[in-house]
């Protein structure tokens, strides 16, 4: 059975500040989903084949075509700042 006092510890344990009001709604609500899992628990899923999607989906790659790729010179126009031949970025890890 879930308690007040165990809501409280995980919002505790997740830095969660609740009001008791909330504490009463969430107590229901995570009662609710465990008595839930329980049911599916129960579930006879022997003959169920495990899968990721309900749909049967495949990627769909174009073929790679050989292209004349932009200029160097025109890709570092739109450059805020360059060195070198390349864009210049902010350093983002230390």
């Amino acid at each position: 059975m879930i308690t007040r006092a165990i809501i409280r510890n995980i919002a505790n344990l997740s830095r969660i500040h609740l009001e008791d009001h909330e504490l009463d709604h969430l107590t229901k609500d995570l009662e609710k989903i465990l008595e839930y899992v329980v049911k599916l628990e129960k579930l006879d899923v022997k003959r169920v084949k495990p899968t990721s999607h309900v749909l049967p989906l495949k990627n769909v790659y174009r073929e790679d075509i050989v292209q004349a790729s932009l200029p160097q010179r025109e890709a570092l126009q739109c450059a805020v700042s360059q060195q070198n031949g390349s864009f210049k970025v902010p350093k983002v890890i230390e």
